[in-house]
């Protein structure tokens, strides 16, 4: 059997049936380690476990055994969510999202114990941390725990949606892992920089996480809910902590996290060795059920990507320095493209890049417009099945020279425009497509390069 043109090979999925949330990045003992929710058993989402991939260095990734499992009657019985990984005086310890059969969009907050360095084997704690949110709250959402340390102290996230439909991430004190402790609001939806970033329309702020940057700036980054996803977004500032209370987020700017319509559940690393942050994101399928089920496969997360702040305050955002090892040393130039390659295109006048051709004649492009700050990737004669439709997205950036560089592995696109903006999509090749390189306009630099596994 010919491989999967649309199946991703250097991106992070198990070999067969579902993955969504990626989650516990996890640097130990020189291995990077990422886990992800994962049904084991069907290309749909349930029964909801924890997959494992493994990387020396965020570029070649191996595969293990399933991480976490339900426990019958426990209080992850209904599934193993999303959730993070610390480092506990020694102990690699998952702090997750535990559903039991009875949850009405409520999770308990559970740890569960590493019993090896290869982190295969795992001993869930009996007792959940956290049972719920706090009564007088008036919490309809709580979920994705995300653990940070702010002033010395380990403090931790909650995901969460109010009965008045306002959104926020709740802060507790979790100093010692298995004894946590309310600590208030971080920041909610009656914020106003917040309420402009993050909404409006989310009644549910999901898997809130932190990331430092270099300059001491914050960001905050969350996946937007209103009983389905609706995108992510993220706000750039400062953490503060009021005498004797949790720590709160005190916003400068924030915008939309990913510009595409295919990214969802961000996810973070704080990489204290290189003194930066990594971000990973849930690409899902969007073609119909009945071609997922036929494949036997469904969803990839995205490449690791940089995140710090510009001087005005919005996103950097860059893929890893990393995944420049999977790039084969022979150029590519005009012509027949392979299923995964790395492209950049630095231009400082208009111009028209072809990626991909369909008998029709329909073509998938990414136009730029230096003088306009535009960059537009063109791929509606490639529908996808989502409501949110597939017409052709414009990037706004500064104007200038603009350099786009695009991320191809089988069906999942990652575009990036000037380090301001980033767009994930997903395209599925038919027969009868053709991959093909072109290139349109005067004075434009191109470097393309296929994707290999050197080891």
């Amino acid at each position: 059997m010919s491989p999967d043109p649309n199946a991703p090979r250097f991106r992070v999925r198990p070999p067969a049936n579902w993955i969504n949330d990626p989650n516990g990045p996890f640097r130990w003992r020189g291995r990077h380690h990422l886990f992800y929710q994962h049904n084991p058993q069907a290309p749909v989402h349930a029964n909801v476990h924890w997959g494992h991939a493994s990387s020396p260095d965020l570029a070649h990734w191996e595969h293990h055994p399933v991480a976490l499992t339900p426990t019958p009657g426990g209080p992850d019985e209904a599934g193993c969510w999303s959730g993070c990984v610390v480092d506990d005086d020694g102990v690699p310890t998952a702090v997750y999202t535990g559903v039991d059969r009875t949850h009405t969009g409520l999770g308990s907050i559970c740890l569960a114990v590493a019993e090896d360095d290869d982190l295969e084997a795992w001993k869930p704690v009996p007792v959940p941390v956290v049972s719920g949110p706090p009564a007088d709250l008036d919490v309809t959402m709580f979920r994705d725990p995300f653990v940070f340390r702010f002033e010395g102290r380990r403090w931790a996230l909650v995901g969460a949606g109010h009965a008045d439909g306002t959104p926020s991430v709740l802060v507790y004190d979790c100093e010692d892992l298995h004894d946590w402790r309310f600590a208030g609001v971080l920041l909610d939806g009656r914020d106003p920089v917040a309420a402009k970033a993050l909404g409006p329309g989310a009644t549910g702020w999901e898997c809130p996480q932190l990331a430092r940057t270099p300059g001491g700036e914050w960001a905050l980054a969350v996946a937007l809910w209103d009983g389905d996803p609706l995108g992510t977004a993220y706000v750039t500032g400062r953490l503060t902590r009021p005498p004797g209370g949790g720590p709160r987020f005190v916003p400068r700017l924030g915008g939309r996290l990913d510009l595409g319509r295919d990214f969802y559940a961000p996810c973070v690393l704080q990489d204290t060795e290189l003194d930066r942050a990594l971000l990973w994101g849930w690409s899902w399928e969007a073609r119909p059920q009945q071609e997922v089920d036929g494949a036997g496969w469904a969803g990839v997360l995205t490449a690791p990507r940089v995140v710090d702040v510009h001087e005005d305050g919005s996103l950097r955002v860059a893929p890893a320095p990393e995944l420049e090892l999977l790039r084969s040393t022979d150029l590519l130039g005009p012509g027949p493209l392979p299923d995964a390659y790395d492209l950049t295109v630095t231009a400082d006048s208009p111009a028209i890049v072809g990626l991909l051709r369909a008998a029709s004649g329909a073509e998938l492009t990414v136009r730029l417009d230096p003088a306009a700050g535009t960059v537009t990737l063109d791929r509606s004669g490639w529908p996808r099945s989502r409501s949110d439709g597939s017409a052709p997205l414009v990037v706004r950036i500064p104007e200038g020279r603009l350099t786009v560089r695009v991320l191809v592995d089988g069906s999942l696109l990652e575009l990036f425009a000037g380090e301001r903006a980033m767009v994930t999509e997903r395209v599925y090749r038919r027969p009868g497509d053709t991959a093909e390189l072109t290139v349109s306009g005067d004075g434009i630099d191109v470097e393309c390069r296929a994707l290999v596994a050197k080891r």
